[in-house]
C-alpha cells in the first residue's frame, strides 16, 4: 500500500482549497453577468427608469466597495474561513431576496445586501490563496482563480438569457441559492482556518464611515445628475460632500494607529500602480458591459439569449488566456503584460465607439476579441503584482484594498458613463433627435471617454509596475522591494 507523505497531502490540500474558494467565487461572478443580460427585462417588468436600473448594478458595486477593506480586516482578525463562510451565507440569502423582489426599492436593497456578502467573501478568497499556495506557484493559482471568474462570466450571459427568456428574470438570482449552500459545505470541510497573529487588531470605524459617505455621495451625484440637473443645489452639495468626506478619510487614515486603509503600502510603486490600474480598468469597462447589453437588446433587437451569446467570444478568451497570463507573470513579471493588455482594451473601446443603429454582429466581434485578450493579460498579472507587494499576514487587507479599487472603479464607471450618456442623449433629443439617436450619441461619447481611461491605465502600468518574477525561486514572506 502506498503511503502519502505529508508534503503530498499538503499539496493536495492546497489545490482542493483553491477549488473550494473558486467554487464560491464562481457564484459571485455568475451573478454579475446574469444581471447585465436581464436588465431590460427587469426594467420592463418593474417599470423602472434608467437611473433606477443603474442603481440595481451600482448599489451592489457600492456596498461591495465600501465594505471590502472591512471584510479583509475582519478576515485577518477573526479567521479567513469564518468570514468567508459568513459572507457566502449572506450572499445566498440576499440572492433569494433579490429573486422575490416585486419593486425597484426591494431589488436594490437586496442587491446592496449581496454586496455586503461579497465584501466578506472576495478578500477572503485571495488571502486564503496567498496563505495556502507558495509564492512560486501563486501566479498559476491566481490564473486559475481568474479563469474560474471568467468561466462564470462566459456562462452567465447565456444562462441569464435562457432563464430570462424561458422562466423569468427572478430565477437568475434563485440559481445562486443551491450553489451557495453547496459552497458552504465544501468550504467548511476543506478550508483550513488562518488569521493574522498580530497582538492588536481593531476595525477602523471612522475611516469606514468617511469612505462610505464619500463614495455614496459621489455615485449618487453622478447617477442622479441628469434628474436634478448638474447645476442644482442637490448635486453640487453632493459633490462637495464627497470631496470633504474623501479628504477627511485621507486625514483619518494618516493619523490612525491601526488604519483600515494602510497608506504606507502605497510607498511601494508596484502596489500603488496595481491599485490605480484596477480602478481605471473597472472605470473603463463596467459601464461598457452595462450599456452594450442595453444597446444589443434595445437598439439591435437582440433577445436576452442572443445578447448572452454575443458576449461569449470576450469571456471565452478570458478563460483561455488568463491561466497563461498568470504563468507568464510568474516568469516575466507583470509590467508589460498589464500595459499591453490595457492598450488592447483601449482599442476594444474605440471599435465599440463606431457602432451604429443597424450594426451587424461582425462589427462587434473584433472589439470582443481585443477586450477578452486585453482583460485576461491585465487582470491576473495585476493581481499577482499587487499581492507580491504585501506580506502574507496582511494578505486580507491587501486583497481588500485591491478589490476596493476595482469595485470603486466599477461603481464610478457605471455612474460616470451613465451621466455622460444621459447628458448627451438629452441634448440630442432636445434638438429634435429620436430616443435611439440620443442613446447612440451618448453611447459614443461614453465609449470614447472609456477608451481614454484605458490608455491612461496602460501608461500607469508601464511607469509604476516593477518585476516580481525574481521571487519565485525562493520562499518569501514579505513584500517585494521595488526593482
Amino acid at each position: 500500500m502506498q503511503v502519502k507523505t505529508p508534503g503530498v497531502i499538503e499539496r493536495n490540500r492546497q489545490w482542493w482549497t483553491l477549488g473550494s474558494v473558486a467554487f464560491a467565487l464562481f457564484m459571485i461572478m455568475l451573478d454579475n453577468t446574469i444581471v447585465n443580460v436581464a436588465l431590460p427585462a427587469i426594467q420592463r417588468d418593474l417599470g423602472i427608469g434608467v437611473s433606477e436600473l443603474e442603481w440595481v448594478v451600482s448599489g451592489y458595486a457600492l456596498s461591495f466597495a465600501v465594505l471590502l477593506l472591512s471584510g479583509g480586516k475582519l478576515a485577518d482578525m477573526h479567521g479567513r474561513r469564518l468570514v468567508f463562510l459568513i459572507g457566502l451565507a449572506v450572499f445566498t440569502l440576499a440572492s433569494l431576496l433579490s429573486g422575490l423582489s416585486t419593486s425597484a426599492e426591494m431589488l436594490i436593497a437586496a442587491r446592496v445586501l449581496q454586496g455586503v456578502g461579497s465584501a466578506c467573501m472576495m478578500p477572503a478568497t485571495l488571502s486564503i490563496i496567498t496563505n495556502t499556495v507558495p509564492p512560486r506557484q501563486r501566479g498559476t493559482a491566481l490564473g486559475i482563480w481568474a479563469g474560474v471568474s471568467a468561466m462564470a462570466l462566459a456562462i452567465g450571459p447565456l444562462i441569464g438569457g435562457l432563464i430570462t427568456d424561458h422562466i423569468g428574470w427572478n430565477w437568475i438570482f434563485y440559481v445562486n441559492v443551491p450553489v451557495g449552500l453547496l459552497g458552504l459545505v465544501l468550504a467548511r470541510v476543506i478550508i483550513v482556518e488562518s488569521k493574522d497573529a498580530s497582538a492588536e487588531q481593531r476595525l477602523d470605524v471612522p475611516g469606514l464611515l468617511a469612505s462610505g459617505v464619500a463614495l455614496f455621495a459621489l455615485v449618487f451625484a453622478l447617477i442622479e445628475a441628469s434628474t436634478y440637473g448638474w447645476g442644482s443645489p442637490e448635486i453640487i452639495g453632493l459633490f462637495a460632500l464627497a470631496l470633504v468626506a474623501g479628504a477627511a478619510f485621507v486625514v483619518l487614515e494618516q493619523r490612525q494607529r491601526l488604519p483600515m486603509f494602510d497608506l504606507a503600502l502605497f510607498r511601494n510603486p508596484t502596489f500603488a500602480g496595481s491599485n490605480v490600474v484596477a480602478l481605471l480598468v473597472s472605470l473603463a469597462m463596467f459601464g461598457v458591459f452595462f450599456f452594450i447589453s442595453l444597446y444589443m437588446q434595445n437598439v439591435l433587437g437582440y433577445s436576452p439569449v442572443r445578447a448572452g451569446v454575443a458576449f461569449l467570444p470576450m469571456t471565452l478568451l478570458i478563460i483561455l488566456v488568463a491561466p497563461f497570463a498568470g504563468r507568464a507573470s510568474d516568469r516575466l513579471g507583470s509590467r508589460w503584460l498589464m500595459a499591453g493588455g490595457m492598450t488592447l482594451v483601449g482599442g476594444c473601446l474605440l471599435i465599440f465607439a463606431q457602432l451604429e443603429q443597424g450594426s451587424a454582429y461582425v462589427t462587434l466581434l473584433p472589439a470582443m476579441v481585443l477586450g477578452g485578450v486585453g482583460m485576461a493579460i491585465t487582470m491576473t498579472p495585476m493581481t499577482a503584482a499587487a499581492m507580491s507587494a504585501v506580506p502574507p499576514d496582511k494578505a486580507g487587507v491587501g486583497s481588500g484594498m485591491l478589490n476596493t479599487f476595482r469595485q470603486v472603479g466599477g461603481a464610478l464607471g457605471i455612474a460616470l458613463m451613465g451621466a455622460i450618456l444621459q447628458s448627451r442623449a438629452a441634448s440630442t433629443i432636445e434638438t429634435g433627435g429620436s430616443q435611439v439617436e440620443g442613446f447612440m450619441v451618448g453611447l459614443h461619447a461614453a465609449l470614447y471617454t472609456a477608451a481614454v481611461i484605458a490608455f491612461a491605465a496602460a501608461l500607469v502600468a508601464a511607469i509604476s509596475i516593477r518585476s516580481h518574477a525574481r521571487v519565485h525561486g525562493s520562499q518569501v514572506s514579505g513584500p517585494v522591494e521595488p526593482a
